[in-house]
């Protein structure tokens, strides 16, 4: 599998890849340089949004707007004009606290985490937590959840959905009800072991949780039982997140950041911040990716 620099993009943050397959685009986001991108897949052509404030996470509506998580936030912004549309303000000090990665599943149910992100110098007690949002329900807090949840995907038939607690380096699998959205009884799923914590993932069409590494180089394939079957090694140490794209889901692409590195590390991989892709020998599993 040979591994392509798609885009040296320089991203403080790559983040929240989410492939569309009817517009054939690959959509993700820089959260500290806040922009929403779009990329063709087959022409490499790039569209660019930027952001008035940190963007954690996002979905789209198939109507031609997008549906942010921003700091000060959840927004609706129009793909045509650059407008946006407040739909619900932080649940949070927003001096303190963001959103951090965000999913739907088949309902149409948006789900979001936060974590802690406050200036420096500045020390906080705050934890993380974990959010779910239709325009049905409005904004639902899960206050069982107050860690910084990364990770996020759920199991071909909804019925587990997968966040692991970066902190602890542990993967969980949670019960899942899809039709009303409760999680239930979680069990761990994989423990990460060596350099890195676990963050964004993908699953393919075998059950294989592909996990990107963050700091540790790598992207990690766990297989249905938990147990690490496959590692792709990667030119950069903070892999973001990865997802499954293309017309037959057989691409992977994987985001980076470059946020915290010296002068000295960024020379020791000046592509930290890029978006990279590979051609694997499996199919990805369809991820849902429009919000109700």
């Amino acid at each position: 599998m040979k591994l392509e620099l798609v885009t040296n993009a320089k991203a403080i943050i790559g983040e929240s890849l989410l492939w569309v397959p009817e517009e054939g685009r690959l959509y993700w986001a820089d959260i500290k340089a806040p922009a929403l991108y779009a990329l063709d897949h087959a022409s490499g052509e790039t569209r660019r949004w930027e952001l008035p404030a940190d963007l954690g996470g996002f979905a789209l509506d198939g109507k031609g707007r997008a549906f942010l998580a921003l700091r000060n936030g959840l927004h609706w912004l129009d793909l045509t004009s650059g407008a946006l549309e407040m739909v619900a303000p932080p649940p949070f000090d927003t001096r303190l606290i963001r959103f951090n990665e965000s999913g739907c599943d088949s309902q149409g149910r948006f789900w979001v985490g936060t974590m802690t992100d406050p200036p420096a110098g500045v020390e906080t007690t705050r934890t993380g937590a974990l959010y779910s949002y239709t325009s049905r329900e409005g904004l639902r807090a899960y206050p069982d959840f107050s860690f910084i949840t990364n990770g996020m995907a759920w199991s071909a038939d909804e019925r587990g959905m997968f966040l692991s607690r970066s902190e602890e380096r542990t993967i969980y699998r949670y019960a899942y009800d899809v039709r009303s959205g409760r999680l239930g009884e979680r069990q761990i799923f994989a423990i990460v072991e060596g350099e890195g914590i676990p963050d964004g993932a993908a699953l393919d069409e075998t059950g294989i949780y592909w996990c990107a590494i963050h700091g540790g180089w790598a992207l990690h394939g766990y297989d249905p039982s938990g147990q690490l079957v496959e590692r792709v090694s990667l030119p950069v140490s903070q892999p973001t997140m990865c997802c499954f794209a293309g017309p037959d889901l057989d691409w992977l692409y994987i985001s980076s950041a470059r946020d915290g590195l010296d002068a000295a590390q960024i020379a020791r991989e000046p592509q930290a911040g890029g978006l990279f892709r590979l051609q694997v020998n499996r199919r990805g599993q369809k991820r849902h990716w429009r919000v109700a």
